[in-house]
């Protein structure tokens, strides 16, 4: 069901800025799936973060675009695929592995909002999942790995990233997740992409939590909301998300 795009909550989210500071752990997610990680490695131009700044921005422009992006997917990830470390074939617009993909976005979007911006209510959880599932459908690639509801959602993400495991392919990459060097994410202290990785990332990459972490990252959430509270929107939010606000508020 479309909804008017003032009343959107993925659109009043996903182009703020402080989503991007936590794609360490929708990227840490994502080289640890063997198929992911060998696509990134194998047809990767450039490192990861410059790669993910590209795709990740793409991606964030179509939630303000209603128009069907099936063309688009074919011609980003159509050429893309392979064989995994055990054999497996792949292809990047496989729906299980696309879906997955896309999950940790949507995973990712929901912990930062709750982090950094404000705390969701159960009920916005189940809208923003909703919307999400809007989004989702514009890429034109089969649903039938999306769960129909936020719970089931949570269900799915856990099992998937229970069978996640740390390949040749994603031991390469780690380095990049862990301290990242380029675009948004390397803003992030090291103690921020700590506590930012979802815990199975955390494990699989032997990262250790350290003494006042946990504080030193509340600190570092409460100052990033001080400081989003006076920045002007040129810094605040993404370009698309800026043309938005813009064309949907009367006094723009």
């Amino acid at each position: 069901m479309h909804r008017a795009r003032g009343t959107s909550l993925l659109r009043r989210y996903v182009g703020d800025r402080r989503i991007l500071l936590a794609m360490p752990r929708a990227v840490g997610l994502q080289i640890l799936h063997p198929a992911i990680a060998t696509a990134l490695d194998e047809h990767m131009a450039m490192r990861l973060w410059y790669h993910k700044a590209r795709t990740i921005s793409q991606t964030i422009d179509m939630a303000y675009d209603d128009r069907n992006q099936r063309h688009r997917m074919v011609n980003i990830h159509g050429h893309i695929g392979g064989v995994d470390d055990r054999g497996a074939r792949f292809h990047a617009l496989n729906p299980d592995l696309f879906y997955f993909q896309h999950a940790t976005y949507v995973e990712t979007l929901v912990v930062a909002i709750n982090t950094f911006i404000s705390p969701l209510s159960d009920r916005d959880h189940e809208r923003l999942y909703a919307e999400s599932c809007e989004w989702y459908l514009r890429f034109g690639v089969s649903a039938r790995a999306m769960p129909p509801d936020w719970a089931g959602f949570r269900d799915y993400f856990e099992r998937t990233c229970a069978q996640l495991r740390l390949t040749p392919a994603g031991r390469t990459l780690a380095p990049e997740v862990l301290r990242p060097t380029s675009w948004v994410p390397r803003l992030l202290p090291s103690v921020a992409v700590r506590e930012l990785l979802h815990p199975r990332t955390r494990e699989l990459l032997g990262v250790r939590a350290r003494p006042g972490d946990r504080a030193a990252f509340r600190s570092y959430a409460t100052g990033l909301r001080m400081a989003a509270a006076i920045a002007p929107s040129g810094i605040r939010y993404v370009p698309s998300a800026r043309a938005q606000k813009c064309s949907s508020s009367p006094s723009a």
